[in-house]
């Protein structure tokens, strides 16, 4: 039986891989900050195969809880095959141009928290010497673009830091998988206008969870996204100054 740990697990692509654990039996620690959700979407992956769904509140900017937490989840599930970081938000680029507070606390939630969790857990990881790392990073973290710089630069130092975690880990058996999706079409990005770049919370989770059984160490989704960034990385720096991205 699988035990995983789901961090940001109100969000639609979290949920959607809750899903998909859940019915392959597996065994859950679900965790969010909206509580209430967080109980009705543990019922429904009970009624969906999960025989333990357990649960905690966390917000995660609140560094000095992560450790706690991370202490729940292993006493609760024994040992953790695999936890995903899945929390983040979609700042507005032109209010985080005009307010450094704003910059900083959506670096933090973007950035810094998800830095923080992982190195809490990874001494845990590093004790079992199994499992998997998942974290969410973002195709946005490839290369900083006018349109949401902000938000790209906080998901280019997790990019960064699982890199480096991953060979650190690399030497007791354990996988760090980073997860770059593209568009993908969710509560948080309902104002934006869909087109065929745009993936749902379904596929991007099949590709999460395949990834992880199959031990991949950077993922792109839907893997069209690996050779439009490949492209978009290499465009000389005169000319990404006079295209808008």
């Amino acid at each position: 039986m699988q035990k995983v740990v789901i961090i940001g697990a109100t969000s639609a692509i979290a949920e959607a891989t809750a899903r998909l654990y859940a019915a392959r039996g597996a065994q859950l620690f679900l965790v969010a900050r909206n509580v209430e959700r967080l109980r009705d979407i543990a019922d429904d992956l009970r009624v969906r195969g999960a025989p333990e769904v357990f649960q905690a509140s966390l917000d995660v900017n609140d560094l000095q809880h992560h450790a706690p937490m991370i202490e729940q989840a292993w006493s609760a599930l024994g040992h953790v095959d695999v936890l995903l970081l899945a929390h983040g938000t979609l700042p507005d680029q032109a209010q985080c141009e005009s307010s450094v507070d704003l910059s900083l606390k959506e670096f933090a939630t973007n950035g810094t928290s998800t830095i923080a969790l992982l190195t809490a857990a990874a001494p845990r990881f590093e004790s079992q010497r199994k499992g998997v790392m998942a974290v969410i990073s973002s195709v946005a973290g490839d290369r900083g673009r006018q349109s949401n710089y902000l938000y790209g630069s906080a998901k280019a130092a997790v990019t960064a830091f699982a890199s480096g975690l991953r060979q650190r880990m690399a030497k007791v058996g354990v996988n760090v998988l980073t997860i770059k999706p593209g568009f993908v079409d969710t509560p948080m990005t309902r104002e934006f206008k869909k087109g065929p770049l745009w993936a749902k919370p379904d596929g991007i989770a099949r590709g999460i969870v395949r990834a992880a059984d199959r031990g991949r160490s950077v993922i792109y989704l839907p893997g069209f996204w690996l050779p439009i960034m490949q492209i978009i990385r290499h465009i000389p720096e005169f000319a990404f100054k006079r295209i808008k991205l």
